[in-house]
């Protein structure tokens, strides 16, 4: 894909707020629809892939205070944890989260299609830009207060 190419001043004077919120609503809507294809929400997504990756080792209590700064719609991730665990995805032994055979095989469906969106979202576009345009919007954010710290 390739796009309009504009002078630099004129790209030099856009709002980056703009630009920002525009990235975000494309990249979001398009992670959604496609996990959405497996009937799955972004916190789904979350919670699977931290269980994953330490099974056995995460309470609700602790992966809900991991993921909470992440949460811009006041999620009830207690009804997630019933979704997955209603499922059969997920279960707990001694109060310790882990991924059924169910729930993994859920999962590495929800990862085949997040990695296509990966590979969309970074097609024409090398390392070292993504790199770049990161930490710019990392210094932006800490420039107005924010924390630039990686997740």
């Amino acid at each position: 894909m390739t796009i309009k190419e504009y002078p630099q001043d004129q790209l030099a004077a856009q709002p980056i707020g703009y630009w920002t919120g525009a990235a975000n609503e494309i990249i979001i809507g398009t992670i959604r629809a496609a996990l959405g294809e497996e009937d799955l929400t972004q916190p789904h997504w979350w919670i699977l892939n931290h269980i994953a990756g330490a099974p056995g080792t995460w309470t609700r209590e602790a992966l809900t205070a991991k993921l909470s700064p992440f949460d811009t719609q006041r999620l009830d991730f207690e009804a997630i944890y019933g979704d997955l665990t209603a499922r059969g995805w997920i279960t707990e032994t001694d109060g310790r989260l882990s991924l059924t055979e169910v729930g993994e095989a859920g999962r590495q469906r929800a990862a085949a299609r997040m990695h296509t969106v990966h590979q969309q979202t970074h097609e024409g576009i090398e390392t070292e830009e993504y790199i770049a345009a990161l930490d710019v919007l990392r210094r932006m954010i800490g420039n107005l207060g924010g924390n630039s710290d990686l997740p």
